[in-house]
């Protein structure tokens, strides 16, 4: 074991809280990997579907929670609300970036900044700050969490940036950068902003390393090669189809249908968003097909075929979430642990309600 091993080494079983849970997309991959996890959400149907799914469950606001009330949690994970800074969305998140820059300073000298929130146009875009009032009040409590990691849409950056500067003045060594799906074995093409931050190490810890190519349109990479990546994975072969098919987006471009985007079934998935039910499939003489259910929409994500969906809005449950198959590689690079991929394969594409988590897909080791 090396030494940074050794720094990384606490315990057999980990026990992480993840705020802003969803349906469960990071503690689908800590149960893959061997790892406790509890989550912290408030959505009731979100909630639904991770009861269903036998996830540890506490269904509350995480502004009325704290490291007190998870006092063996190691591991503090999180993927704030999105929709006030996704392009999608309405934007005043990216159009309040200063303020939150400026807050996250505050903070990381001491200043209780909640009085201030209320003046943001939307009190979801302070959201984004829970992760690090919960990591101050664990090192104030005398018990730190070991690993942080945290995931949110590419222009929340700046803000983890910032965050790494207060972690780093606590005692954390930090990494944060964009991930391509595609990049990790999702389905999708879908960018993530990722915050890992180690307590009490020599050495920074790493993003992940990309285990296939990124899909880049019009290319047609080999399968695999002696000097490359296996190439990315497709919609037909998430969802073992063999007839070829067109999705054609429900967005349109000034509205017009004609300028849709359009994805082929030996392609990535477009990113999977709360409205993907409403996504047009073709075959390629333009004729209607079934629409994606639910189970094929979380299986885009890389959710088990068997995921238990549950509750209202379940395409919206599925869109907000972590694809499972990208958070194990964020996970087990945070943690130092080295990926069994046969084994995580076989958690993707094999049943949930059967997998044996005491055959965990990831051992101690270089990750």
């Amino acid at each position: 074991m090396t030494s940074r091993q050794q720094e990384l080494d606490f315990g057999e079983r980990p026990h992480l809280v993840d705020l802003f849970a969803g349906p469960g997309g990071l503690d689908v991959a800590a149960r893959w990997l061997g790892i406790v996890a509890d989550g912290v959400e408030w959505d009731t149907g979100a909630c639904a579907t991770r009861r269903a799914a036998g996830l540890g469950t506490r269904q509350a606001d995480v502004r009325d929670l704290g490291p007190e009330d998870f006092p063996g949690a190691t591991i503090l994970a999180g993927g704030p609300p999105c929709q006030t800074y996704t392009v999608a969305g309405g934007g005043a998140g990216r159009r309040a970036l200063d303020q939150v820059l400026g807050f996250v300073k505050r903070m990381a000298a001491g200043e209780d900044v909640r009085p201030g929130l209320a003046s943001l146009d939307d009190e979801r875009t302070a959201l984004v700050l829970e992760p690090l009032r919960w990591a101050f009040r664990a090192k104030e409590l005398g018990r730190p969490y070991r690993t942080i990691i945290l995931e949110q849409v590419p222009a929340v950056l700046p803000v983890w940036e910032a965050m790494e500067e207060a972690l780093e003045g606590i005692g954390y060594k930090t990494a944060s950068g964009i991930l391509h799906t595609e990049a990790y074995g999702v389905p999708q093409t879908r960018r993530r902003a990722i915050l890992i931050a180690r307590f009490g190490v020599s050495e920074s810890p790493e993003l992940p390393k990309a285990t296939h190519q990124r899909f880049r349109r019009g290319t047609k990479p080999p399968v695999s090669a002696v000097d490359e990546l296996p190439r990315w994975v497709t919609m037909g072969e998430a969802l073992d189809r063999r007839d070829r098919f067109v999705v054609i987006s429900n967005y349109g471009t000034g509205g017009d249908p004609k300028a849709r985007g359009r994805r082929y079934s030996d392609e990535p998935a477009a990113t999977v968003t709360g409205k993907i039910s409403r996504n047009r499939l073709e075959t390629l003489d333009g004729a209607n097909i079934a629409r994606f259910d639910f189970h094929d929409a979380g299986r885009l994500q890389t959710f088990p075929r068997d995921y238990p969906w549950t509750g209202k809005d379940v395409s919206q449950q599925i869109g907000n979430a972590i694809p499972p198959r990208l958070a194990a590689h964020v996970l087990a690079a945070a943690l130092g642990l080295a990926i069994d991929h046969e084994r995580l394969d076989e958690a993707v594409r094999g049943s949930w309600k059967d997998f044996d988590d005491t055959r965990p897909a990831a051992i101690p080791g270089p990750s």
